[in-house]
């Protein structure tokens, strides 16, 4: 396990690009032309990044990113 020290600014940048990456994969999820098995990398990909996005934001913030369930899971 890693640790890292920063400020306020710092967190809110990192807030912000882990939202705006979460959002770009969201609709990447929803389209229909991307195959089935790229689709699954990307939600490792979500996964990943909602983990971070968890250590930086409020929890009201982490309720609008929540990972869906699929019917795999």
């Amino acid at each position: 396990m890693l640790g890292i020290i920063i400020n306020d600014m710092e967190q809110k940048e990192m807030e912000y690009l882990i939202k705006r990456e979460l959002e770009e994969i969201l609709m990447d999820l929803d389209d229909h032309r991307i195959d089935h098995s790229v689709k699954g990398s990307m939600y490792k990909r979500y996964e990943t990044l909602f983990q971070m996005f968890r250590r930086v934001a409020s929890h009201q913030e982490c309720l609008k990113y929540m990972p869906k369930q699929t019917k795999n899971n």
